[in-house]
């Protein structure tokens, strides 16, 4: 049963969607002017290892996730380069898609942009207005957060002690130093669309707002982001969206601890500011880093708390692959039959068991894989001891299987090295199949439902090399069986 730590109640809660086996979730994307860095990788990866563990438990996943297309970064840059603002969001956008290729993070299922949704968020703005929530100030529009009484529920502020903080422009025209803009009146040389107010542009939290309830609904199961957005870009969505809608936004609001590098805070002031690129081109681990490194690493820590970065964490991290790797190896090798089988088989269900309890308790990748790594121990005292070529196979495709949850061990060949790349463009309806690292399927739904059928049958009479032989079989085709308690199972692609 998956729990999750909410930070709108502050404690951690037992996930219910809101529709049966179904899951909407919303996580705010990057505004693209510049290459990302290592906390965007973090950011990225937690959102995608909580997308993967859901579908592995059997929920069909609509995972939307924005870039912010329109922004004074964004003008700036343009205007530095000489060039236009499209022409700088195209190439992060590739740049983005690129970095987070190398590091396996499949394509979100939607990736709108703000600039195409301009009439979705002037008639949320427009419907604020009429109900008084929002007012016009020569062309610009403010939300009045004095007339949202539960504004500050999520950062657990109140309205009389905040101040103007980051991103918050200083206006004496506003009515409350919060008070926080939805629509911004155009100035020469800045992109603008035309509105009821006037020539303008979106400000930067009404573009999530109106995004998410596009493509997931006005109330939808998951919001997540990194924990810097929390005040005030998640709280001002809040605001904005349950004053324009009166239902709930987001059910369940996740948010991932920062990066700090050799125990600082991460920022260009102190030269420790590292993109994704510079890490793996950086001299001196150029050698050393790729993409399956970097994720293992990342994923080393619970994604709640704060994550040091480190030349020595990256070596430990590639010092632990390279001995699953080293695993993988051997079990290649050809072996003949063997009584350790029986003793295999109990340490695969208990690695299982950890592993499954250690994602539903709020997605503790650090014990999952601590899990993996206690299998990696027994399966090298058993291999010294001789395991069957029946039982090498077994393990090697748990490995797989359950490594496909975090991204980790998907190399067909089983060889460790070179980054992990994800093709750019992919069809996203490919996308889980390539993730695991098996062609898609070619068997209908009713040949599936066949296989499944005769493998019920064989556990049922308790013919359990059969029934493995079957599970083998449907995973070679990209198809997933998950055995329920009460001894039936359920597939998905």
């Amino acid at each position: 049963m998956l729990k999750l730590f909410n930070t709108l109640t502050g404690r951690q809660e037992v996930f219910e969607p809101i529709e049966p086996n179904k899951v909407g979730m919303y996580v705010c994307g990057v505004t693209v002017y510049d290459y990302c860095h290592i906390g965007h990788a973090r950011s990225a990866l937690v959102f995608d290892v909580f997308r993967r563990y859901l579908e592995s438990c059997g929920y069909a996943v609509t995972f939307v996730k924005n870039f912010t297309d329109v922004d004074d970064k964004i003008i700036k840059r343009a205007q530095e380069q000489g060039v236009s603002c499209d022409a700088v969001t195209t190439k992060y956008i590739r740049a983005y898609h690129e970095d987070m290729g190398k590091l396996g993070i499949r394509v979100a299922t939607e990736e709108p942009k703000a600039t195409e949704h301009i009439a979705d968020i002037i008639q949320l703005t427009e419907r604020l207005v009429a109900k008084g929530l929002a007012y016009v100030v020569d062309g610009d529009v403010y939300f009045e957060v004095a007339k949202y009484p539960e504004y500050g529920r999520l950062s657990k502020r109140r309205l009389e002690d905040l101040q103007a903080g980051a991103r918050v422009d200083v206006d004496e025209r506003k009515r409350h130093p919060m008070d926080f803009a939805l629509w911004k009146s155009s100035k020469p040389g800045e992109p603008a669309w035309q509105s009821p107010w006037g020539p303008g542009r979106p400000g930067w939290h009404i573009e999530c707002s109106a995004m998410s309830i596009r493509h997931l609904g006005e109330t939808f199961d998951i919001h997540g982001g990194g924990m810097d957005l929390i005040f005030p870009h998640h709280e001002n969505e809040i605001a904005q969206s349950c004053g324009s809608t009166g239902k709930d936004f987001a059910r369940y609001w996740v948010h991932n601890g920062f990066v700090q590098v050799n125990q600082e805070k991460m920022s260009k002031s102190l030269g420790n500011f590292f993109t994704i690129r510079e890490i793996f081109e950086k001299s001196e681990w150029s050698e050393e880093v790729t993409g399956e490194i970097l994720r293992y690493f990342l994923l080393s820590t619970h994604y709640h708390g704060p994550l040091d970065f480190s030349d020595q964490a990256l070596k430990e991290a590639k010092n632990a692959l390279n001995g699953f790797y080293d695993l993988f190896g051997r079990l290649a090798e050809p072996s003949g039959e063997t009584e350790s089988d029986q003793i295999l088989s109990q340490a695969i269900d208990r690695c299982r068991v950890t592993f499954k309890a250690a994602l539903d308790d709020d997605l503790n990748t650090p014990v999952a894989i601590a899990a993996l790594q206690g299998l990696r121990s027994d399966v090298n005292k058993l291999t010294e001891k001789g395991l069957s070529s029946e039982g090498r196979k077994k393990v090697r495709q748990e490995f797989h299987v359950l490594g496909n949850v975090l991204g980790l061990f998907q190399s067909d060949k089983w060889q460790f090295g070179g980054p992990f790349v994800a093709p750019i463009g992919q069809a996203r309806e490919t996308d889980v199949a390539l993730s695991v690292g098996v062609k898609q399927s070619g068997l209908s739904d009713s040949e599936i439902e066949d296989l499944l059928r005769e493998r019920n049958e064989a556990r049922g009479k308790k013919h359990f090399k059969r029934a493995d032989e079957i599970r083998h079989s449907l995973a070679a085709h990209g198809i997933i069986i998950e055995d329920k308690p009460d001894g039936t199972s359920r597939w998905k692609r």
